[in-house]
């Protein structure tokens, strides 16, 4: 069972997070919760990434929009991650003959 966490408890487990901060976070739609029926539920996930921007802002001192670039890079690079890693595993579930030739052709486009 998914846990979900309220705005209050993520910002007390969050040092740097304020309740100022975290209505600028979903207002800027940077973090998006789930919609439960005690309110706003925030996961794991959200948690992170909310960890995340609270240290982005204060070591970096990043502006709202800078965030919003710098969190949407973050997750095509996650999105592409995941990509990779479903297309290494079809790969590896071909024969042999198909991966040594899937090989030559990758070395071939990246020379």
């Amino acid at each position: 069972m998914t846990r979900y966490y309220s705005e209050a408890e993520v910002v007390t487990l969050i040092d740097d997070l304020t309740q100022p901060r975290l209505r600028t976070f979903l207002h800027a739609r940077i973090v998006q919760p789930v919609v439960t029926p005690e309110g706003p539920g925030f996961r794991e996930a959200d948690v992170a990434r909310l960890q995340l921007l609270c240290d982005l802002s204060e070591g970096y001192q990043l502006p709202e929009d800078s965030l919003q670039l710098v969190m949407s890079l973050i997750d095509q690079l996650n999105t592409a991650r995941g990509d990779m890693r479903a297309l290494m595993r079809a790969v590896a579930s071909e024969p042999d003959e198909v991966r040594i030739r899937i090989h030559h052709s990758v070395r071939q486009v990246r020379d």
